[in-house]
């Protein structure tokens, strides 16, 4: 696996096999990780980290989760167990499903691993900042994907982690347990005219054009 610098501060790792993404921006001497894959090769994504620096003389970590697919948040609590003084944080809804673990809703039977609920300390609406050391990045509600499903917005640099909701070419599919076709639509029309250089999926390449991209998207859908 190659480690993609996105910025100085952003690591982008490409999910193994079914793994999601999964993103570490560090500031000062806090760490954000965006979403921690199956859990499967945890060990092979923090041996990277650790390797390139990315865990060196970090205080407290946020593991944020743009949703409750099981690619997502298998490895949340290896990450924590590794990692020192972290919290989760999640929009509320999807954090009810991570504290309720409803294996309908996450999923985690396709692939054949077994999901352990647990705390969200930080339960956030839409609007609502995630500050990482000298650094705010702002929760954006993108149902459709699943109902809580959200992205992070790093206005400074333009950047914006997307989860399930915007790849590169498409969008994420809405035929599973709380996903919506017709929210999907509304999200990307939300989405469509911020100011983004960089869209950071949940799966696949980044995403170079992105009101482009959104806008070839929405002609399919509509």
């Amino acid at each position: 696996m190659i480690p993609i610098i996105i910025k100085p501060n952003i690591l982008m790792l490409r999910g193994l096999n079914l793994d999601s993404n999964i993103y570490f921006l560090k500031s000062k001497k806090s760490l954000l990780i965006v979403d921690t894959g199956t859990g499967v090769y945890w060990n092979k994504y923090l041996g990277i980290a650790e390797r390139e620096g990315w865990l060196r003389d970090i205080k407290d970590v946020i593991i944020f989760n743009t949703h409750e697919h099981f690619d997502h948040v298998g490895g949340n609590l290896i990450f924590k167990e590794k990692l020192r003084n972290v919290k989760f944080a999640a929009q509320r809804l999807t954090a009810k499903a991570l504290e309720d673990g409803d294996d309908y809703v996450i999923l985690s039977f396709y692939y054949g691993r077994r999901y352990e609920p647990h705390d969200v300390e930080l339960k956030l609406e839409d609007g609502e900042k995630i500050r990482i050391g000298n650094i705010e990045l702002t929760l954006l509600h993108t149902p459709g994907h699943t109902r809580g499903s959200s992205c992070l917005y790093y206005k400074e640099e333009k950047i914006m982690f997307t989860g399930d909701t915007v790849f590169a070419g498409t969008y994420g599919r809405t035929d599973l347990p709380t996903g919506d076709e017709s929210k999907m639509i509304e999200s990307l029309e939300f989405l469509k005219d911020f100011d983004v250089r960089i869209g950071l999926p949940g799966h696949g390449k980044i995403i170079n054009n992105w009101k482009e991209n959104i806008e070839a998207i929405l002609r399919v859908l509509k």
